[in-house]
């Protein structure tokens, strides 16, 4: 019976001594979270030409990889990505683009009331998005955002699209650096915004 026992405790001795060991692996210095950057609200937008009496739901846009991750991307070639290092946007680019939508139409007063797809509340009509372009392109010592957005206009009672149609947005940045290339995304985000707020605006059912 004494050996059973002994060999037990051996067994537990190295058990505890595995554990430590894994347990000391959190003590090394843990890399640095990278910087995280917000895609803003157009902070002043022009309320002009006729409210709508509907109210809105924004959906979050459907998007494919690599534009639906949190990465900030650059295409340096047609048939190549890259990745801005050490740095990432605050969510993954459908998210950011729903927000600073839904925002935008709310600044606007456009719709009677605006809502998100993941808030309970019903709505008239939905807009509905799909991202073929959230980047980068860099030429030489230069770099330019585009933003491509498909967007449809859904009657939510008859499920009818009332209109549809796609944006293609584009703004300079001052230079390669990553707050230029932020605040360029932000230039991009305003222009699409005004154009997806006036042509909602004028949808009627074909």
């Amino acid at each position: 019976m004494i050996i059973p026992a002994a060999k037990a405790i051996r067994a537990f001795g190295t058990v505890m001594a595995v554990s430590g060991a894994l347990t000391a692996c959190t003590v090394f210095p843990i890399p640095e979270a990278p910087r995280v950057m917000d895609f803003p609200v157009p902070e002043e937008l022009q309320n002009s030409g006729t409210s709508r009496p509907e109210s809105l739901r924004v959906d979050t846009p459907f998007a494919s990889e690599p534009y639906n991750s949190s990465r900030i991307l650059a295409k340096p070639e047609p048939w190549e990505f890259t990745v801005y290092s050490g740095v990432r946007w605050r969510d993954t680019a459908p998210v950011l683009l729903r927000d600073m939508l839904a925002g935008a139409f709310r600044a606007s007063d456009v719709f009677r009331d605006v809502v998100i797809d993941t808030g309970p509340s019903n709505s008239d009509l939905t807009l509905a998005t799909e991202i073929s372009a959230f980047h980068t392109v860099n030429h030489g010592d230069s770099a330019r955002v585009t933003v491509t957005v498909y967007g449809q206009l859904i009657n939510n009672r008859s499920r009818q699209t009332l209109c549809s149609s796609n944006f293609i947005v584009s703004a300079p940045a001052k230079d390669k650096s990553i707050n230029s290339v932020v605040q360029a995304f932000g230039d991009a985000g305003e222009e699409l915004a005004i154009n997806l707020i006036d042509w909602a605006r004028n949808c009627e059912a074909r």
